[in-house]
């Protein structure tokens, strides 16, 4: 009888957590916290249209990275041709527009496509004549290059949210009004013809380093990840998840650090990982015990750092890669012991969280099975060990990821489970290209940054006055473009944020002796991080909507959880040897044992637990250890080992005598 009671509340737990689940809407989340989901959804020819330029847009890439891109030029003109059309085809000039306008698009908006399309094909229908004026535009060529430069900034309104547009009009002033400026920031100025002729006619601005970027190896890597997500890969990702972590302490938070950080490397998106991975491990966080704001956050802080795990760490890192000229693989081997350091961080703040509130796993019966889920769908990790591989052995980003892309479709074929038929196969090519619109319009405006800024000499004057206000110190610089790169992170996609730190903030760093790759990386770092950090921390605005929870204090939760993400680019940025550059072997194992020491003390210091509840007096000691662990040398090293041996031995005896008594 009791039995029968046990396994009926079971059911009815099981049944609770289903609904719970169900009712949470996906697609309306993305849409309410990520503009780039915020789209139309038209149907019947109009649809059929979208959807045929979409798939073009994917075949053109995919064809063009198998088998040679055209001029650098004309392959990012007919990529921006493609987006601006899909994107004012498919993003509203409101948000109110979705309601209104969810089957049918207005004719305004068609022109608009059209007109889109025409001024960045006009680039290679007159590509000839172009070259052959170079520096001395015609009328018409500054009339297309005007109308090129406004349909940028309204598609990244549209695309991204009106951040980056207001950043690069006041770009466009200060070129213009140069000479009105303060002393230290004045130049000469430009006229509108010379600004129009320098970021519509040139591979300096909208058609730069960063579109070129998108319009390669970042869209194929894109088409990588909606070809994986078709074969169903996601839920892969997260049985895989459940089945190693999800009977262990506080299990679901586990499955959900994993599975993000898995999809998360992959998607390049904070928001969307949350709100695809979150829809399923945050009401399995709450079913466990864990509160709303700390579930909402777990995610949010997981899928975050998914930008800054090899082996695709987001579209960010191909354009480090171009800015650095240096291949993408020595970025994500520097990238790998950082990253790690973060999730171990995350994951033991996760676990001690747990501890402390007697939180348990999840019974065995209710989990999937590794060596079933391996072998239902383990050859889907196949494309990614062939993609690591061919990165590995020196092969480019852009031949790596379209054979990657090969081999994904191909590993698809081997059971019918994860087969794609036509159908599937088409709409992975339509979500390809469709995921890819933000970037693309982030990148063709960000470029008008770049632009500029080699236009003016602005980067210099900001890195001047960065070393300036740190004194010339490398720590008080480092701080000082911690802050900057969290403020101009905020509420911006991951490749826009980074393109316009390197040129602002990274040069800071590089002048006083910080190794180009830890500099860009620490920006990078702190970019992402703003997406977790209030008030703008929109990854963790979306982990609150899924868990019911206050969206301050998610945010304030997930800055707790990610605290080691706050800790880590100043080690590697002082000692770059724990990203594997300079020093020996030796040293770089050091400093990843006294990282992790660190991390461990630091999360303690935070949570407030650690085999016990941490008095008041250990919780100082235990900060105060993670601060000394920053610095690169011997002695204080010993000390921070030393000292988080000796709160252990404390924590060690209350526990004894916690058990006896």
């Amino acid at each position: 009888m009791k039995n029968d009671l046990t396994n009926e509340s079971k059911s009815e737990k099981r049944a609770s957590l289903t609904d719970e689940m169900e009712k949470i809407d996906v697609q309306k989340l993305l849409e309410q916290y990520d503009s780039e989901s915020n789209v139309r959804k038209p149907v019947g020819f109009i649809g059929l249209i979208i959807s045929i330029i979409a798939i073009s847009m994917s075949a053109f890439q995919f064809y063009t990275g198998g088998f040679g891109l055209w001029l650098a030029l004309k392959q990012r003109a007919l990529h921006l041709a493609f987006a601006l059309a899909l994107i004012f085809l498919l993003y509203p000039s409101t948000k109110k527009g979705i309601d209104s306008e969810k089957d049918k698009i207005p004719f305004f908006d068609i022109i608009l496509a059209i007109v889109g399309a025409a001024t960045s094909l006009y680039l290679i229908i007159y590509y000839k004549e172009l070259v052959f004026r170079a520096g001395l535009p015609s009328t018409i060529d500054l009339i297309m290059g005007g109308i090129t430069i406004l349909l940028v900034l309204e598609a990244t309104r549209r695309a991204i949210g009106p951040e980056l547009p207001i950043v690069v009009i006041v770009f466009l002033l200060y070129a213009y009004f140069g000479p009105y400026m303060p002393g230290y920031f004045a130049h000469r100025g430009y006229s509108l013809e010379r600004i129009i002729e320098h970021l519509y006619m040139q591979t300096e601005g909208i058609y730069g380093i960063p579109l070129g970027v998108s319009s390669s190896f970042v869209f194929l890597f894109i088409l990588f990840g909606a070809v994986l997500n078709k074969t169903g890969m996601g839920k892969f990702f997260i049985d895989l998840s459940m089945a190693l972590a999800g009977h262990t302490t506080g299990g679901p938070a586990k499955v959900a650090v994993i599975a993000s950080g898995f999809m998360g490397s992959v998607s390049g998106s904070s928001v969307a990982n949350v709100v695809t991975t979150g829809s399923f491990t945050i009401p399995l966080m709450k079913s466990i015990g864990y509160k709303k704001d700390f579930a909402g956050a777990v995610e949010a802080a997981a899928s975050t750092g998914g930008q800054i795990m090899p082996p695709v760490m987001g579209a960010a890192a191909f354009v480090m890669s171009e800015f650095l000229e240096i291949p993408y693989i020595k970025i994500a081997a520097a990238a790998v012991i950082p990253a790690i350091i973060y999730y171990v961080a995350v994951m033991i703040m996760v676990h001690l969280e747990a501890c402390k509130y007697g939180l348990k796993g999840l019974p065995r019966e209710r989990l999937p099975k590794t060596k079933q889920v391996l072998k239902e769908k383990g050859h889907l990790i196949l494309p990614l060990l062939g993609l690591v591989y061919l990165l590995v052995r020196g092969y480019t980003a852009l031949f790596a990821a379209f054979w990657a892309i090969v081999m994904s479709l191909a590993a698809s074929m081997v059971k019918k489970e994860t087969r794609l038929d036509l159908k599937n196969f088409l709409g992975a090519f339509e979500d390809g290209a469709k995921g890819a619109l933000g970037v693309a319009s982030a990148c063709a405006c960000a470029g008008m940054v770049v632009g500029v800024t080699t236009l003016t000499g602005f980067g210099l004057k900001i890195a001047s006055g960065i070393v300036a206000l740190g004194g010339g110190k490398v720590l008080p610089t480092l701080f000082f473009t911690m802050i900057a790169s969290i403020i101009l992170g905020m509420g911006l996609p991951t490749t826009a944020k980074y393109i316009i730190l390197a040129i602002m903030a990274a040069p800071a760093l590089i002048q006083l002796g910080v190794l180009p790759l830890a500099a860009h990386m620490f920006i990078l770092y702190f970019g992402v991080i703003a997406d977790l950090t209030p008030p703008v921390a929109v990854a963790a605005y979306a982990g609150a909507g899924i868990a019911g929870g206050n969206t301050m204090r998610t945010g304030f939760n997930a800055v707790k959880l990610a605290v080691a993400g706050f800790i880590i680019p100043f080690v590697f940025a002082i000692n770059p040897a724990l990203m594997g550059l300079g020093g020996s072997p030796l040293l770089t194992i050091q400093l990843t044992v006294t990282s992790l020491t660190g991390v461990l003390a630091l999360g303690a210091a935070t949570s407030g637990f650690l085999l016990v509840k941490t008095e008041f007096y250990e919780r100082i000691i235990l900060f105060a250890i993670a601060i000394l662990l920053i610095s690169p040398d011997l002695l204080t090293d010993i000390l921070g080992v030393a000292g988080v041996l000796f709160i252990l031995f404390l924590q060690y005896r209350k526990l004894k005598k916690l058990e006896q008594g």
